[in-house]
């Protein structure tokens, strides 16, 4: 590899200090200056597929995609004169000729590059006609979709199928201009719903199934309480489509947000968090002081239903492997219709949960007929980040300038231990702290000192492994960061005794249902603004959170069945979803 040196080039006349081995495109955001552009992403190689990123280099007859272009020292770039205009516009109405416009019930029109670049330029956008109106539109499950009339064949959708998820569900069909993405007719591939191409598609043709209209409806009937729920994850993210910076902590606008929109109550997901990690960590401690050895270890995360998905449908052999313990907003809107509504005197069929998610799987986990309870879903719908901002922009609401408001009691209250729920190896170390506290009991001895930080699960590689101590005992653990990564643990299970999957690379934080853009810089800010809420709590552990425990102690005097169907679930085998 080799080594990079600082170079020299000019841009639009002005002189700019880069690093050899950047591209055209990095050396101009170094310097402040935008080129547009829509097919480039940081986690891929550039394809330069769509061209709108053109420049002229001096001393060269050919105009360059300055995302693909390495700059070269005294190189000398324009990015704006008549030549590079007229290249740039061309494309982009061609673009626009293949894009068939459904701005009106489009999620994305707020942040839609091409419709901004379309007033920036002066395009005029319908100059062609719509070459793809035929075009198929394929549903997966009720979770996230593919519109062919949609797409600019930039294939982002497909390198983050392939490349990042390695689960090659999407490829391409046709030659030339008949070219298509299309979902694969290979019975052993099958789509995970982790919407990493929804997440990565500039212009939306790859996108979550949208549940806004029936959860307006709800919101406009009197007859019913509707009630929301926001994750760990949305917090840290949410702001970014509102120009805040990346990872600001935006809980308090996030309830008041949710409150503007006419929600009765809003409760916090990471109370669910910290009932999953209490459940979590005792099923943990019991599998591995199983005296027979019969039950399964490793034991896996089950909160992610991306990888829930996986298995169920790739690795069935592995299902007595996960948890049972049901995810956290699943606990929440069981809580909420059990034990909430029981204080509030309200009969669960008049409560509508809806869970704010940055997740598209969720969509079809809150429909899982596992899940029921009673006959009732504990989760009536699940929005992703990006139809949570949508709707608050639909309605005129100013998030960056709303004030801060606390989410209702009692499941509003949270420890630091389920604030890291949203990142890669805060499941692992949410439950390590709580499992330390059960083994230990009420010793004194040293090995039960109190133990908060597991920093060997944290940052962004592929695999974290490590051994911890708790109470003693040591554990070997791994963390799969991204479902692309998952074969390097699987072929080694036995290495292991607890083991963290999350099918979205950073976890929650770079979930199929964030802002967009969500880079690896974005996703490590995201991070970080968790473990800042997680270090400033005074409760940074779950089993101290008293009004979970109050939760858990109403269950169990409730019996056995009724605890266990609000707190765990089953899994199967299945041949699609």
């Amino acid at each position: 590899m080799k080594r990079a040196v600082k170079i020299k080039i000019k841009i639009n006349g002005k002189l700019v200090n880069c690093e050899s081995g950047i591209t055209i495109m990095q050396a101009a955001k170094i310097a402040g200056i935008s080129i547009p552009g829509l097919c480039s992403h940081p986690d891929f190689k550039p394809r330069s597929t769509c061209r709108v990123c053109v420049v002229e280099i001096k001393g060269r007859r050919n105009l360059a995609t300055s995302c693909s272009t390495l700059v070269e020292d005294g190189m000398d770039v324009v990015t704006d004169n008549e030549r590079v205009t007229r290249a740039r516009n061309m494309n982009l109405e061609l673009i626009f000729a293949e894009h068939i416009e459904k701005c009106a019930d489009c999620i994305w029109r707020f942040e839609c590059k091409l419709l901004a670049y379309a007033r920036e330029f002066g395009l005029k956008i319908t100059k062609f006609d719509d070459r793809k109106r035929n075009r198929e539109i394929y549903r997966f499950a009720n979770a996230v979709e593919i519109d062919g009339t949609q797409c600019i064949d930039c294939r982002l959708c497909i390198d983050a199928c392939t490349q990042l998820q390695k689960i090659d569900y999407l490829e391409l069909k046709g030659k030339g201009a008949k070219q298509e993405v299309v979902p694969s007719p290979k019975k052993d591939k099958k789509c995970i719903l982790c919407g990493q191409c929804a997440v990565h598609c500039p212009v939306s043709a790859a996108q979550e199934q949208i549940d806004l209209g029936e959860v307006e409806k709800e919101l406009n009937n009197p007859n019913h309480i509707v009630v929301a729920q926001f994750a760990p994850s949305i917090r840290v993210s949410i702001g970014e489509d509102f120009g805040l910076p990346h990872g600001k902590i935006v809980t308090g606008q996030v309830v008041s947000g949710l409150r503007e929109l006419g929600f009765d109550y809003v409760f916090d997901v990471n109370f669910g968090a910290d009932v999953t990690t209490i459940v979590e960590a005792e099923e943990l401690l019991a599998r591995l002081s199983d005296k027979d050895k019969k039950a399964p270890l490793p034991m896996f995360t089950s909160c992610c239903p991306g990888w829930v998905n996986y298995v169920e449908l790739y690795r069935d052999d592995l299902i007595p492997y996960l948890t049972t313990s049901r995810s956290p907003h699943i606990h929440n809107g069981g809580l909420i219709k059990t034990y909430w509504a029981e204080r509030q005197k309200i009969h669960p069929r008049k409560i509508v949960v809806v869970s704010i998610m940055p997740c598209t799987a969720k969509k079809y986990e809150s429909h899982r007929e596992e899940m029921r309870i009673n006959e009732h879903y504990p989760v009536d719908y699940s929005l992703t980040t990006r139809e949570f901002s949508f709707l608050m922009k639909k309605n005129k609401i100013d998030f960056a300038k709303l004030k801060n408001s606390k989410a209702d009691n009692p499941l509003g209250e949270y420890s630091g231990a389920a604030a890291i729920f949203g990142g890669s190896g805060g499941v692992m170390e949410s439950a390590l702290r709580t499992a330390h506290v059960m083994a230990c009991g009420d010793k004194k001895s040293g090995i039960c000192s109190s133990k908060i930080d597991f920093k060997s699960v944290r940052g962004l590689n592929g695999i974290k492994e490590a051994r911890v101590s708790v109470a003693g005992n040591k554990l070997r653990i791994a963390v799969v960061n991204g479902i692309g990564n998952i074969k390097g643990v699987l072929d080694n299970m036995k290495n292991y005794d607890y083991i963290e999957v999350m099918a979205c690379p950073g976890g929650c934080i770079g979930g199929g249902g964030q802002p967009i853009p969500t880079t690896p810089e974005i996703r490590q800010k995201r991070i970080d603004a968790l473990y800042k809420l997680d270090k400033n709590l005074k409760v940074r552990k779950s089993y101290e959170n008293k009004s979970a425990q109050e939760a858990l102690a109403w269950l169990k005097k409730q019996g056995h069945k009724i605890e266990h169907s609000i707190l765990h679930t089953v899994y199967k085998k299945r041949t699609e979803i």
